[in-house]
Parts: structure tokens; sequence; C-alpha cells
């Protein structure tokens, strides 16, 4: 069982390395740039961070008093449960862009962050067009392009990942 686990736990943090430390160095831009931005621009006016603005009035972790009616606004199953998923999205963005960031449990970061920004784009921007939904959709590429390939070697998960071996 723990064997099973070690294994499952070095598939989701171990890296694709590029044969060229520069390539290595192409994917961390985007990455680092995307999670900086969620991080601190989108999540931290939603989600309470130590770098949440003091004009938000947020405690540490808490949401915004309008994101939760922003969600149920979406209807069916976010009109059921508008708290728990308004929570989610601004978690992903604030705590999952600090992950991106720093290359740190980037694939399940990346999964989360892909989560909210589909349902961005098709419940919230859809009618905004492309235009309104650029933000989300490039968020979007970077996610699952970092889902895909990890952090690469400028991410701790490289670190995490040689120590597991």
């Amino acid at each position: 069982m723990m064997i099973r686990i070690k294994h499952i736990l070095k598939l989701i943090v171990t890296p694709v390395i590029q044969k060229q430390w520069y390539s290595d160095l192409l994917i961390v831009i985007p990455r680092v740039l995307c999670g900086l931005w969620l991080t601190a621009m989108f999540g931290a006016d939603k989600f309470g961070m130590p770098w949440t603005a003091d004009s938000q009035n947020l405690s540490l972790f808490e949401v915004s008093a309008w994101f939760p009616e922003d969600v149920a606004s979406y209807g069916g199953i976010f009109a059921m449960f508008p708290v728990f998923f308004a929570w989610m999205g601004a978690f992903s963005e604030a705590v999952g862009g600090l992950l991106l960031l720093l290359g740190l449990k980037t694939r399940i970061a990346s999964f989360l962050i892909m989560c909210t920004m589909l349902v961005a784009i098709f419940m919230q921007k859809w009618d905004q067009g492309l235009w309104g939904m650029l933000p989300a959709l490039g968020f979007l590429w970077v996610a699952l392009y970092n889902l895909i390939l990890g952090s690469g070697r400028f991410g701790l998960d490289y670190l995490i990942s040689k120590k597991l071996k």
C-alpha cells in the first residue's frame, strides 16, 4: 500500500524535464507570471491572503461577501452550494496561483485552476465574447500545459522529486 502511494505521489510531483535547461526556462516564465497574477490580483480580490489589500476587509482564507452571490447566479448545483463553490474558486485562484508560482504541487494546482477557469468561461464570461474570455482562456491554457508537464526543473516539485528517488 505504501509503495503504491509513493508511486502515485511520484507521478503527480515529478515534472517532465526538457533536454536543455533553457527549454525549462521557457516553461517557467508563463507558469510564474500566471501564478503571480492569479494569486496577487484575481485571487486576492476574492480571498483573504496575507497580501490582500486592507480595503477588501477580508480575514485570512475568507471569501468576499459578493462572490457566493455571483456564483449562485450561475444556477444549478452552483445555486445549491454557492459558498462551497465560491470558496473553491477563490482558493484555486489565490492558493493555486501561489502553488503554480512556486512550482509546488503544480499538477494539483493546475487541475484546480483549470476547473475554475472552465466555470468562469462557460458560466460567467461566455456572453462577453472572446475578448471577455481571454484572461480565463490564458490561465486555462497555462494550467493545462502545467498539468501535463509539471513545473519543469525550475520549481519546488523538481527538488521534491529528486528527494523521492
